[in-house]
């Protein structure tokens, strides 16, 4: 573990342990993405042309290594959701419950235009664990694997809360940092606009070197940069940053690939920021390699929304500070669990998609009282949201 870091090992060590395992899951190339930009923040991708999901998946860090370990990690974690390594068990609502066993029917993942589960409906389940209780949960494997082979999924399929890890403990904790992201993505996205630019900071504010680097860099590239802290009612540092050509509000008809967006959430704020400022670097080289197979032509003729160029109008306020905790991953997770105990956020289910064959683990989280990405679901929204948009809170 490092100042900026809380995986047990380097990436060097991370690299050396998955390097042989890319063939096996398809992963055939990995390419520096870096200086296809001006910015030089590492960007690298891993190929995996027979995927069931994304074939192109992309990594960012501080340093090349960073980088290139992180697209070898979401190719590998992608590869795994679409085939898990554990065994599924065939039964019913009503078997669980005869049984005296818990199970979630993850109403809030089905699919739009599809049934919810019956009692007597009988599918495969995969075995979760609630990290708050430690006991065992059964959810859907259709809710859990991505497989975008299947047209007609019962269950929408997201790689959100989807993580790897060296141990389960770090795959868990960085699978529900994700989920605590995207929750306050979606709520900071509810809110009216001019309360959305009031939450703009400035980054200087973090008295951070790397952070006072990265920022350096997209200053010298000569971009728009702007930064909101959208950290949510829980407390836990979140970050967006917002990047665009210089004059970006001048421009007549701004395009959609104009303006990237960047996310970070960690219990420590400056790594947090850290995320935002090198997945934003990564969100512009997506759309300047073009490569991802999750684009399209209309993606580079579409408007920028409204909404989205507004947010260059933003001027940085005070930085809020957030207690910051410290230890391991183990420590980091603990918090983050109490905060969501203390918020009654539950349950919390990691559900463990490898086995003991491998030196890495995969767990998809599963937080159903979090809210989702915008996605093809019956339930667009969950109560937060709701409780957002009627009453003005979280």
């Amino acid at each position: 573990m490092t100042t900026y870091s809380d995986r047990i090992c380097g990436p060097e060590q991370t690299w050396s342990r998955i390097e042989a395992l890319l063939p096996r899951f398809g992963i055939t190339r990995l390419s520096r993405l870096t200086w296809l930009d001006r910015i030089g923040i590492p960007v690298w991708n891993a190929v995996s042309p027979n995927a069931r999901s994304i074939v192109i998946n992309q990594g960012k860090g501080i340093t090349d290594i960073d980088a290139k370990v992180s697209a070898a990690m979401e190719a590998l974690e992608r590869a795994i959701a679409g085939e898990p390594l554990v065994p599924v068990r065939y039964a019913s609502r009503r078997d669980f419950a005869d049984a005296g066993e818990q199970c979630l029917p993850l109403d809030i993942f089905v699919a739009a235009g599809q049934a919810f589960l019956a009692e007597e409906e009988k599918l495969d389940w995969f075995a979760g664990r609630d990290v708050m209780t430690g006991e065992r949960v059964w959810v859907p494997r259709d809710a859990i694997c991505l497989d975008r082979t299947d047209r007609a999924p019962r269950f929408w399929q997201s790689s959100d809360g989807l993580a790897s890890g060296n141990s389960e403990t770090e795959a868990t904790l960085h699978g529900l940092l994700e989920r605590i992201e995207r929750d306050a993505d979606r709520l900071w996205r509810l809110l009216p606009r001019d309360k959305r630019l009031t939450t703009a900071i400035d980054p200087a504010g973090f008295n951070d070197p790397v952070v006072d680097t990265l920022v350096g860099r997209f200053r010298e590239a000569k971009l728009e940069l702007r930064f909101f802290d959208i950290t949510s009612d829980l407390a836990i540092p979140t970050y967006a940053a917002v990047l665009g050509d210089t004059g970006i509000l001048d421009k007549r008809e701004p395009l959609f690939h104009d303006a990237t967006v960047g996310y970070g959430t960690h219990p420590v704020a400056a790594r947090a920021i850290i995320r935002a400022l090198t997945e934003v670097a990564q969100s512009r080289l997506t759309y300047i390699s073009g490569a991802r197979d999750d684009l399209f032509a209309e993606t580079f003729t579409r408007p920028l929304a409204p909404e989205t160029l507004a947010l260059f109008e933003a001027r940085p306020g005070p930085l809020r500070t957030h207690p910051a905790p410290s230890g391991d991953a183990a420590a980091l997770l603990a918090h983050c669990l109490e905060v969501l105990a203390t918020s009654g956020i539950t349950p919390v289910v990691a559900v463990p998609l490898t086995d003991a064959s491998l030196p890495i683990s995969v767990v998809k989280m599963v937080v159903p009282t979090l809210e989702n990405p915008e996605g093809a679901r019956r339930h667009a929204v969950g109560s937060r949201a709701l409780s957002r948009m009627l009453f003005g809170t979280s």
